[in-house]
């Protein structure tokens, strides 16, 4: 049985608590209530990724605006994921890569996903998924439909991050990861329906070919974890997000482009 089980399924504190752990806005937070609540809160991650794609929605408006090039406006719409988040998925991602490819055995691996330095297999995988996320927001701008798969992006990415969470076990003792716990099904299917919901009323029967690759992708990178370190961490969740989230990027210029 996992702490959620136990507790009430959604509570409203729920929400500034997963806005403090998933950006670094100064949020007031209960953080006796968010640190009993752990991962049961997570059924409101899609909300805050829904939140963060809508301030990047709104700074893409007024760069487009001012008149700004489509490769400039992509360029401030990154800008502010990155700002709002602290990078902490880009930080996972980099890390995953890093000990997933750098490291002989599962310790090893969880050693160097630790170390605060990035090598070389971070610093390609940051470039090149920073230069494909540029790429493909640049397309989606030229279309005219970047503002609402923005918040879908977002929101599905870190619904794909409870459905680890809650499947997968936590590869060490320690960490984020391991603080907040496991999210219940119960909990986990909040979030997934939350962003079902949303693809659907936005892309219709689009949403189709999103949610396949949103739930290819957030398996995939579990297994890869699993056969690597053994199970999740914190640095997984983050790679699980920004994997999923280029996916649903991509998945939307094809459905467009169709």
């Amino acid at each position: 049985m996992t702490k959620s089980d136990t507790q009430p399924l959604v509570t409203l504190g729920d929400i500034p608590a997963a806005l403090g752990l998933l950006t670094r806005l100064p949020v007031r937070v209960d953080s006796e209530q968010a640190a009993k609540r752990g991962a049961a809160a997570a059924w409101a991650y899609p909300l805050i990724g829904a939140f963060i794609g809508v301030i990047a929605a709104l700074i893409a408006a007024g760069a487009l605006a001012l008149g700004l090039a489509e490769t400039v406006v992509a360029v401030f719409i990154i800008a502010t994921q990155i700002i709002l988040t602290g990078a902490m998925h880009e930080d996972g991602l980099a890390d995953c890569a890093d000990g997933f490819w750098g490291g002989w055995d599962p310790a090893r691996r969880l050693a160097i996903m630790k170390d605060s330095q990035i090598g070389t297999y971070g610093v390609l995988a940051l470039g090149l998924l920073l230069m494909l996320r540029w790429v493909t927001l640049t397309a989606l701008l030229s279309h005219g439909s970047v503002f609402a798969i923005l918040v879908i992006g977002a929101m599905v990415s870190r619904a794909a991050m409870v459905g680890v969470m809650a499947v997968m076990t936590n590869a060490r003792n320690g960490g984020l990861s391991r603080a907040v716990g496991r999210p219940s099904y119960a909990t986990a299917s909040i979030a997934a329906l939350m962003s079902g919901v949303a693809v659907i009323l936005a892309f219709g029967t689009g949403a189709i070919l999103l949610i396949i690759v949103a739930c290819a992708l957030a398996i995939g990178t579990g297994l890869v974890a699993r056969a690597k370190i053994g199970g999740q961490t914190g640095d997984v969740l983050g790679a699980t997000q920004q994997i999923t989230e280029i996916g649903i990027l991509l998945a939307a210029l094809y459905v467009l482009a169709a």
